[in-house]
């Protein structure tokens, strides 16, 4: 049976590259996603296949099922843009203005819908039945995924696998974790008032500026010395903002950034730490400081018995360029959503190209042969997972 996949798929090739670049031209920006969503189900549609459509939102759910019985193994693909403009000079550039796909989903998308039809094709000789989650909203929370599983996505479902193609690891490479491999994305956001003036007086004013200048040094103590230094956690201050003339104290500043962490215990140590320290500040000067602490996704926490099956399934397979345990990555992914409802695991699929960019850059691209070593793994776990 993995051998016709493997043959389907490889005879798939030039297909998955055409939907790839096609939606690289096209992209849409998370939540706005309606052309791609009707792509993807007008894909499903003409081969003859169960879909739904507005699921959660944008989402698309396609079942096809066996000709014997089995479990009921799910496999889920991403596909919204970013709002980031294009600046590669290839044939496939996006056709949109200031928005790209700068973090893979359109090969994500492709991926899994040359799959889904290779199963379709075998579907009579398979065991069990095959959901493929299309999944809108990535990018931004509160994400799609959430609001997919409350209209009932993973209704039946055993077991979930994705996998993330990524452009700064080796092309062709499956690189997996057992536990956490994506951090949980939390965001805050200060305003700090104070008390602006004529810059020839300062003793007059309360000083927004160099009041956020002191909360961004007092922040950068939490991680160095209230987190155990086994345990791991980022704060990244990523905005700092307060516009005047050159001759004006500043009245008003805004800091926003994010936090990065693996558990619970440490996710509210960090919340707790932040706004003590924003209290802090605000009382050695006399000024007051609104904090807005926003929590983003869970942690993406892999199972780990569906971690090492994944593992033995890709070792086994001879046309990948490697399998390789990696180290959990701070990104965030709503994906972790998933993997708390049902067991299952999220692997990473090296893409490196000739010339690699990180994700979300404006010149992002991707080795499209890594789609077929993505393909492959999927399939091949999926369809062995029934043994």
């Amino acid at each position: 049976m993995r051998d016709l996949l493997f043959k389907k798929l490889e005879q798939s090739y030039d297909d998955m590259v055409e939907i790839r670049r096609h939606l690289h031209m096209n992209p849409e920006i998370s939540f706005k996603e309606e052309k791609t969503a009707a792509y993807i189900a007008d894909f499903y549609k003409q081969l003859g296949v169960d879909v739904r459509t507005g699921v959660g939102g944008n989402g698309v759910v396609a079942k096809v099922k066996g000709g014997k019985a089995g479990k009921t193994v799910a496999l889920r693909a991403d596909f919204d843009a970013l709002p980031i403009q294009d600046q590669k000079d290839t044939p496939y550039a996006s056709k949109v203005p200031g928005v790209m796909h700068a973090c893979g989903h359109d090969g994500h998308t492709a991926t899994l819908l040359q799959l889904a039809k290779a199963i379709h094709e075998m579907r009579e000789e398979l065991a069990g039945e095959y959901v493929f989650i299309h999944q809108h909203a990535e990018e931004l929370a509160p994400g799609g995924a959430i609001a997919m599983i409350e209209d009932g996505c993973l209704d039946g479902v055993d077991v979930i696998f994705g996998t993330h193609l990524w452009s700064l690891f080796e092309s062709g490479v499956i690189y997996y974790a057992d536990g956490p491999i994506m951090a949980a994305p939390d965001r805050f956001h200060f305003t700090i008032q104070g008390a602006g003036g004529h810059g020839a007086s300062p003793h007059q004013t309360k000083d927004a500026i160099v009041i956020g200048s002191q909360l961004v040094m007092n922040l950068q103590q939490i991680v160095s010395r209230r987190v155990d230094p086994i345990e791991s956690a980022v704060l990244s201050v990523g905005s700092f903002i307060s516009d005047n003339a050159y001759n004006v104290i500043a009245d008003q500043a805004v800091i926003v950034g994010t936090v990065r962490t693996f558990t619970q215990e440490l996710r509210d140590l960090m919340e707790q730490e932040i706004r003590r320290v924003a209290e802090g500040t605000a009382i050695a000067n006399d000024c007051q400081i609104k904090v807005e602490y926003t929590r983003g996704y869970p942690a993406v926490v892999n199972h780990v018995k569906e971690t090492i099956f994944l593992k033995s399934v890709a070792e086994s397979i001879p046309d990948l360029a490697g399998v390789e345990e990696m180290k959990p990555q701070m990104g965030g992914e709503d994906f972790a959503y998933y993997l708390e409802k049902v067991p299952g695991t999220f692997f990473f699929t090296g893409a490196k190209p000739t010339d690699a960019y990180p994700h979300h850059h404006p010149r992002f691209d991707i080795d499209e042969k890594a789609m077929m070593a993505a393909a492959k793994t999927l399939g091949a776990t999926a369809i062995e997972y029934q043994k």
